[in-house]
């Protein structure tokens, strides 16, 4: 998994009527683009993620910026 700054990525719930987390990557600090990635998520959490093979990385000029 590789990513950049300013990508979003999908975080799927592990809860039985849970709600996926989605959130921009604000710093990547793994080499040319691996995890860990620090994430800030729309409800103002900020974390280190670390993400598993259900994750999903949406690069950032695919939304249009």
């Amino acid at each position: 998994m590789r990513a950049n700054v300013g990508d979003t990525i999908h975080v799927p719930t592990r809860v039985a009527g849970g709600r996926d987390a989605e959130g921009e990557i604000v710093e990547v600090w793994g080499e040319e683009g691996t995890p860990p990635y620090v994430v800030w998520f729309g409800d103002g959490r900020e974390a280190l993620l670390y993400p598993d093979p259900d994750c999903r990385i949406e690069p950032g000029d695919e939304r249009g910026e």
